[in-house]
């Protein structure tokens, strides 16, 4: 059995020797490709251009100021060519109406990026509110968003997202399926009680404010989302040329909390 046991130990040795050793890895070279990120809200529109970073390189998020970008509402034939503004995107103060269905067009280069949208009915944040959720290693911080589901006949998927002090927080994809009372509910784990143990990703201190919005998207656009988040490229929604990206026609809904440790009850 000693003999055994010491082989035992050798070879475990031995592997744990050969994991030390540094791999390699060779990226595939690609030419860099077109990023397009546009939104149509009812505030207005707004679209930002940049290049892919190859992997083992730093990433540049340098906006391409060189294309000319079209926006048409396709329900009323009205075309826009957006302007471009000191930050490199390119804006229009024109609203999205309900209904309407939009079409992006961006030509750089010789080439033209194509995507199509139809602004859907907008939904309603009616709560917000914070709760300590007792875990196994400490209280956290559960934020809750209620919200209505404007289009409670069909299947309704949404985009919540969580900004901290006007900073991206966090997101979530949530659909109706689960609505109750034409109320949604979607929930956030965000900051420990204990800021020494949490990382400064999710912590939150006195006095943050912690803003939410909801966007109704198409069933494509959750489908891109939820690649994005699985560190995908997501289904193409640009037809023409090649590139990456989306469009989004949707009304924001849009509330604020601030962050009171003190005054959140416990669960």
């Amino acid at each position: 059995m000693r003999i055994i046991y010491c082989l035992c130990i050798a070879v475990a040795t031995m592997l744990l020797t050969a994991c030390k050793k540094e791999l390699d890895i060779k990226y595939k070279d690609i030419e860099p490709i077109t990023v397009i990120e546009g939104h149509l809200t009812q505030y207005g529109a707004g679209v930002r251009l940049t290049m892919t970073t190859p992997m083992d390189e730093p990433m540049d998020e340098t906006p391409l100021t060189d294309a000319v970008v079209t926006l048409t509402d396709l329900t009323t034939g009205h075309s826009e060519i957006l302007t471009l503004n000191e930050q490199g995107d390119y804006i229009s103060t024109a609203a999205g109406i309900t209904g309407h269905r939009y079409e992006l067009n961006v030509r750089r280069d010789g080439n033209s990026y194509i995507a199509g949208c139809e602004m859907p009915a907008p939904a309603e944040i009616v709560d917000i509110a914070f709760n300590w959720i007792k875990m196994p290693y400490d209280h956290v911080a559960v934020l809750q968003v209620t919200f209505s589901d404007p289009t409670p006949s069909v299947t309704g998927y949404y985009w919540v997202r969580l900004y901290r002090n006007g900073e991206a927080y966090k997101w979530n994809l949530v659909t109706d399926l689960y609505a109750a009372g034409g109320l949604i509910n979607d929930v956030f784990m965000t900051s420990r009680k204990d800021l020494d143990e949490e990382d400064e990703a999710d912590a939150l201190r006195d006095g943050d404010v912690v803003s939410a919005t909801v966007t109704p998207v198409s069933r494509e656009m959750y489908d891109y989302l939820e690649a994005i988040s699985s560190d995908s490229n997501g289904p193409s929604l640009f037809t023409g040329s090649f590139c990456l990206g989306y469009f989004l026609a949707a009304p924001v809904a849009e509330t604020s909390i601030v962050f009171q440790p003190d005054r959140i009850p416990e669960y």
